[in-house]
């Protein structure tokens, strides 16, 4: 059974402060690259897939954020008055998003090559995996500093060590695990690592380019990838 997750969650809440002076009046998401908001790069891949939910946390500058996805058909999730980072946020959004297996994109990246959501739909394997994760190999990381996260076996299954691949920021997983853990702010790393020790955790390998627009050069880079520039 594979189950195509009919639900996508973007993580959109965060401060972007490693951003700087950008991000003082205009939250990251918002920020443009190419002529368009970095989130908007994303949102423009998702929508060819025609998920039933989409949903967005929001914190940091959250009205102008709601403003622009309100126009694009995304229900739009305040985090008050904490931020609750990725765990905390996709565990305050599942009644808007049911109980099956949950697409979530971070909205800092850039992607070149073939769809990432249509890539992960199709590999997505729910009686073998807990999670996939989309990542990416790191030569073709962009805006990217220090070693891999994940070391991915011949079978897809991912051990956590630096090694030849970063985590590009678009998942599938089971929420099932977030509600046996208590905190009200978390990463999802925890999540993860439940999944490691029962080795259902895996990887997809991206073949296409990535860039990290997580500093303001890294808006440089992305537009560079974007015209087919060498980076």
């Amino acid at each position: 059974m594979r189950h195509r997750p009919d639900a996508l969650m973007l993580f959109a809440a965060g401060f972007g402060t490693r951003m700087g002076a950008l991000t003082a009046q205009t939250p990251k998401p918002l920020l443009e690259v190419a002529g368009k908001p970095l989130i908007d790069h994303s949102l423009d891949l998702a929508l060819s897939q025609n998920f039933g939910t989409i949903a967005a946390n929001l914190h940091y500058l959250p009205k102008q954020l709601e403003t622009h996805l309100s126009k694009r058909n995304v229900t739009c999730i305040f985090e008050e008055p904490d931020i609750l980072e990725t765990g905390g946020g996709l565990k305050n959004a599942l009644p808007h998003l049911g109980n099956g297996p949950i697409v979530t994109s971070n909205t800092d990246a850039i992607w070149l090559g073939p769809n990432p959501f249509d890539m992960i739909l199709k590999a997505w394997d729910a009686d073998r995996m807990d999670a996939l994760l989309l990542c990416v190999p790191l030569q073709n990381c962009h805006g990217h500093s220090g070693a891999g996260d994940f070391v991915m076996g011949s079978d897809g299954r991912l051990t956590r060590q630096p090694g030849g691949h970063v985590y590009g920021g678009i998942q599938i997983l089971k929420t099932q695990l977030l509600h046996g853990i208590e905190e009200k702010a978390f990463s999802l790393n925890l999540l993860w690592n439940q999944m490691l020790s029962n080795q259902r955790l895996f990887g997809l390998s991206y073949p296409g380019q990535w860039c990290d627009v997580g500093r303001p050069d890294g808006i440089d880079l992305a537009e560079t990838l974007l015209r087919g520039r060498d980076v």
